[in-house]
């Protein structure tokens, strides 16, 4: 299998603390690799260090044929569209001052390839993609629920038509009525789009639900990994 993403003995730092101690997994296109783990054991590390949003200490990320950790910044800018973050809490990722379409379109303009002419059309067909309205791209943040503010950070992160979304706890600052309608939607995204997904989850009930495969994180380290398990049998479907 030709692998999008393949972490190698990655080391974080974080001050004297080693927070991300010799992680090695690998993702390919089309599939959801969930990391679990109690909170302080170094997923949301381990995710700011493959997108190169905090640089590791040593070990090696390489991503679709490029090592990353060789990479100065500048050669990192061109590579960075392709993998894009969704975090836990929407209403600030996207900022409380912009207007849903100005944040959606913040990527285009930050990589240089916003467009007067069809940038416009371009957020509201993000907007439809996610499943909402193009009228709310003329909202604030404030004025939308969690999970509409939700599609709209999974909007922002299409934007720049990536390869790999490395999702931190996305389900778990929702209503868990709206939980099942985010998790159908990145479903449904995947299947188009073959995107892969480092999905950060501490729910093993939504991981076996979502993932292909489960990451299980202690203390900075990646104990096991293995098919995500199936679900368990009720006691009525239990072998006498």
């Amino acid at each position: 299998m030709n692998h999008l993403l393949d972490v190698r003995n990655l080391v974080v730092h974080h001050g004297p603390r080693t927070t991300v101690d010799h992680v090695s997994f690998d993702i390919a296109a089309g599939e959801t690799l969930g990391l679990i783990g109690p909170s302080g054991c170094g997923k949301s590390s381990t995710a700011m260090a493959v997108l190169q949003l905090r640089r590791p200490t040593s070990g090696e990320v390489w991503f679709d044929g490029h090592e990353l950790t060789a990479l100065s910044e500048k050669q990192l800018r061109p590579l960075r569209p392709a993998m894009q973050p969704v975090f836990q809490d929407p209403y600030g990722s996207l900022g409380p001052r912009h207007r849903i379409r100005e944040a959606i379109a913040e990527p285009l303009r930050v990589q240089g390839s916003w467009d007067r002419t069809t940038g416009p059309e371009r957020v509201a067909e993000l907007l439809e993609q996610v499943g909402l309205d193009r009228s709310l791209g003329d909202r604030r943040p404030h004025e939308l629920s969690g999970g509409q503010c939700q599609r709209a950070g999974i909007a922002r992160a299409l934007a720049c038509e990536p390869k790999l979304l490395a999702l931190d706890e996305p389900v778990s600052a929702l209503d868990p009525s709206l939980r099942a309608g985010i998790l159908n939607l990145l479903a449904e995204l995947q299947e188009r789009l073959g995107l892969g997904y480092l999905f950060i989850c501490h729910d093993m009930a939504v991981v076996r639900h979502f993932c292909d495969r489960v990451a299980e994180m202690r203390e900075g380290r990646i104990v096991r990994t293995t098919p995500t398990p199936p679900p368990p049998r009720s006691p009525a479907a239990t072998p006498r």
